[in-house]
């Protein structure tokens, strides 16, 4: 292997490392074991060092203009084409589970694609995005700009039980 490829690897490792010690600290937390779930999350926190790092030697992170190009091209990526794949084969293998997790990530992806876009339109014009609360849906990920709503239109959560995003 090269040392890019050993860098794409270490940043998948390390990228999957971070989620997975959030998880166990959520899990930790419900357990009432607050500081083996501070234990977890200080592991994510280095792991997302690591994981910067990897990517920044890898070139990964460009201009704020490329930056968004990617990551419109990689949203588009995911609910035109890997999600609906994903979920005709958990539908085929009637893994119900699994087909409701792959549908409410890719109603989700095609929300960051349109906001991606137009953060990218702001951007390429000279500007930001007009500042406006964001909220996040914590069973789906559903994200809205505004206000949460009442209830969230893919997963049916009421709304107050979305975080806003600082």
């Amino acid at each position: 292997m090269s040392t890019m490829e050993n860098l794409q690897e270490a940043f998948a490792g390390e990228s999957q490392a971070n989620r997975t010690y959030l998880a166990f600290a959520k899990k930790a937390d419900t357990d009432g074991l607050t500081q083996v779930a501070k234990l977890f999350r200080a592991a994510a926190a280095a792991e997302t060092v690591h994981a910067h790092a990897h990517l920044r030697v890898m070139g990964g992170v460009k201009t704020t203009t490329e930056n968004l190009e990617a990551a419109v091209a990689g949203e588009g990526a995911e609910f035109q084409e890997m999600y609906p794949k994903f979920i005709a084969e958990a539908q085929q293998e009637g893994n119900k589970q699994a087909e409701v997790s792959f549908q409410n990530a890719m109603a989700v992806e095609e929300i960051h694609h349109g906001l991606y876009s137009k953060a990218l339109d702001a951007v390429k014009g000279g500007g930001d995005l007009t500042a406006t609360p964001i909220f996040v849906c914590p069973v789906c990920g559903n994200t809205v700009e505004g206000a949460a709503p009442e209830k969230c239109p893919i997963c049916h959560v009421p709304g107050n039980k979305f975080s806003e995003i600082k």
